[in-house]
């Protein structure tokens, strides 16, 4: 069964002080950034077409769920979370939030680490879709460069083709926090 996402909402804000709130699809980049600073994740609450069950463009309660709920379950990426709300906050120009959009989209959608010499998924679009998983295997995996990030687009109606690879989680979670700190949008 689908879990409530009132009861999945407050088992992670007992865990880490977060909690998911219900929204009807998709909200503009800054509105959904934003709501991060306050430890409130926007959530879908719809599933999936079950015509296509391995990937969908649009974030579904499967996705919300499996990805992003049990990432909020951490305190330490909870931290990120709210580390990128803060600076959304400090973003004026639209150009400058594409960006941070962008390092949203390659580490807490689409973040991979290195573990034990194997590349691993830490990101919630990753492990919330088994087709975009058997397709990690295949992407171009770049060193983890925010600069690099920043500029780099991306088409969410297909499986990622470029991935930006941390050497440890220790690795990302350190540099990705000391880049959002100083954040200047």
């Amino acid at each position: 069964r689908i879990p409530q996402l009132e009861q999945v909402s407050a088992r992670i804000q007992e865990l880490s002080g977060f909690r998911l709130e219900p929204v009807g699809g998709l909200v503009h980049p800054k509105v959904f950034l934003s709501a991060l600073g306050d430890g409130v994740f926007l959530s879908t609450q719809y599933i999936r077409h079950h015509s296509t069950p391995l990937y969908t463009p649009e974030p579904d309660v499967v996705h919300e769920l499996i990805g992003h709920a049990t990432m909020l379950a951490s305190p330490k990426f909870t931290k990120i979370n709210q580390l990128i709300g803060q600076a959304a906050r400090r973003t004026e120009s639209d150009e400058a939030l594409e960006r941070l959009g962008r390092i949203y989209w390659f580490t807490i959608e689409f973040g991979v680490l290195r573990e034990a010499g194997e590349v691993k998924a830490y990101g919630a679009g990753l492990l919330s879709s088994a087709g975009e998983l058997e397709a990690m295997i295949e992407a171009e995996h770049r060193p983890l460069d925010f600069e690099a990030i920043t500029s780099q687009p991306y088409d969410v109606t297909q499986y990622q083709p470029i991935l930006f690879c941390a050497d440890s989680f220790e690795q990302m979670n350190a540099s990705l926090g000391e880049y959002l700190e100083g954040w200047k949008g």
